[in-house]
């Protein structure tokens, strides 16, 4: 019996907070908003294209990482990664620095309210044998409040132990061995880093966690861990896409947004279907209805070489030997040779912990290396019921982490879950907002 795929995606607050408000004439915050969900989405239908396994990354990491190497290129390399990051209508506005004011607006909009426990770094490590154009240290000092840091890449064990302490430090001890090895020959390294911790608004009672069963197929079942909660959760309907919403909410405005196809809905055309106008239709069209909740805890880590999928974005001039970054340095010829992200998120009773990291090496060399909030595709197996999808839930298959999440009607419904079981693609999203 086939399995088909999960899938989920966290935002910053401050990153959707922006959606209840009207899209001005001029571009601002809300734009970025909107623009960057639809980049998320389009990177994400193209590392399903290349993985069958499950799928968890940072679009704001790559995203962030990608508007800070803007300020340093030029010509069809700057044209080729706005048009990609679906940020081209930005930078035609006219004015170069656009782009980095809405993204160090996006950071204090996430900030402002101190209650959201995200932090975002940004760190520039050069060689000191190296010359970057002061414009761009001063740039990316400015919109993106970036630490610029002198060291020797050819004592390579050292600057390996600096940039993996800074890594570490960012990522509260999460990843503390990013970089395994350093070139010699390496001029820079550009270093982004968000960490985020999820604290559940309404926090589920560890006591209530049991072994339950997970149905791996029809005739394979595991038990795992589940955790349980009983309560008002805000939902919606999407009837084209035959599915269902829900609200998780975190503390500090945050929120983890669940889509759940029902048994006769085409997982396809939901992949095709999300976008920043839909996604808003379903904040806004939210009600708060009583059900049970059932979420394994559960942890995941992937990791995958973006240089290989990016092209196939747009993406490719800065991939190329004739990439053109002289806002970066005019003593050397820079190109982007690698692009690595990595993540990992951790899901308990009273918290969820996603650190993000992409690795992005150029020849001459840059390396540019972001952490972000995290995009996650995990398979399932979903329990069906006359109403709608009543059961699914988040869980293990083989020896990788899998997600299942279980919906039901409140204890007194009349009409009790289907006993049969079928595999299907539910669409898990996660995301934050502020209210």
């Amino acid at each position: 019996m086939e399995l088909r795929v999960l899938f989920s995606l966290i935002y910053s607050s401050g990153f959707l907070c922006v959606l209840n408000s009207q899209e001005p004439k001029t571009p601002d915050v809300t734009d970025l908003a909107f623009k960057n969900i639809d980049f998320a989405m389009n990177l994400y239908r193209k590392i399903s294209s290349y993985h069958d396994k499950n799928i968890f990354f940072s679009p704001l990491s790559v995203s962030t990482s990608f508007a800070t190497l803007l300020l340093a290129s030029k010509g069809s390399t700057r044209s080729q990664m706005a048009k990609g990051l679906n940020l081209d209508s930005l930078d035609g506005t006219g004015d170069a620095t656009l782009i980095p004011q809405l993204f160090e607006q996006l950071q204090k909009n996430i900030s402002q309210d101190g209650k959201l426990h995200m932090e975002q770094g940004t760190a520039l490590f050069v060689d000191e044998r190296f010359n970057v154009e002061r414009v761009f240290s001063d740039q990316i000092k400015t919109f993106f409040g970036a630490d610029v840091n002198n060291v020797d890449f050819s004592e390579t064990e050292l600057s390996k132990s600096t940039i993996n302490e800074y890594v570490s430090r960012k990522t509260g001890g999460k990843v503390n061995e990013m970089v395994t090895s350093v070139e010699p020959l390496t001029q820079m390294m550009l270093l982004n880093t968000i960490f985020f911790q999820g604290d559940w608004d309404s926090p589920f009672d560890p006591n209530s966690t049991e072994m339950s069963r997970f149905y791996v197929d029809k005739y394979n079942i595991v038990q795992v861990p589940m955790m349980v909660k009983e309560d008002r959760f805000s939902t919606a309907e999407d009837r084209e896409l035959r599915a269902r919403v829900l609200r998780l909410s975190y503390r500090g405005g945050a929120a983890l947004l669940i889509v759940l196809p029902d048994a006769t809905a085409d997982y396809t055309v939901i992949d095709d279907e999300i976008s920043a106008d839909r996604f808003h239709r379903w904040i806004k069209n939210m009600r708060r209805i009583k059900m049970e909740v059932h979420l394994p805890k559960f942890k995941m880590e992937q990791s995958y070489n973006l240089h290989e999928i990016l092209p196939h974005l747009g993406i490719s001039s800065v991939f190329l030997h004739s990439a053109n970054l002289t806002g970066l340095s005019k003593d050397a010829h820079l190109r982007v040779s690698q692009v690595t992200a990595a993540s990992h998120t951790r899901v308990s009773v009273s918290v969820s912990v996603s650190v993000c990291l992409c690795l992005c090496l150029c020849l001459c060399l840059c390396l540019c290396m972001c952490l972000c909030l995290c995009v996650c595709v995990c398979r399932c197996c979903i329990k069906p019921s006359s109403r709608w999808m009543r059961r699914a839930r988040l869980q293990p298959r083989s020896h990788q982490w899998e997600s299942q999440l279980i919906l039901c009607q409140p204890p007194s419904s009349s009409t009790g879950p289907s006993s049969s079981f079928c595999t299907m693609k539910p669409l898990l999203v996660c995301c934050s907002w502020a209210e």
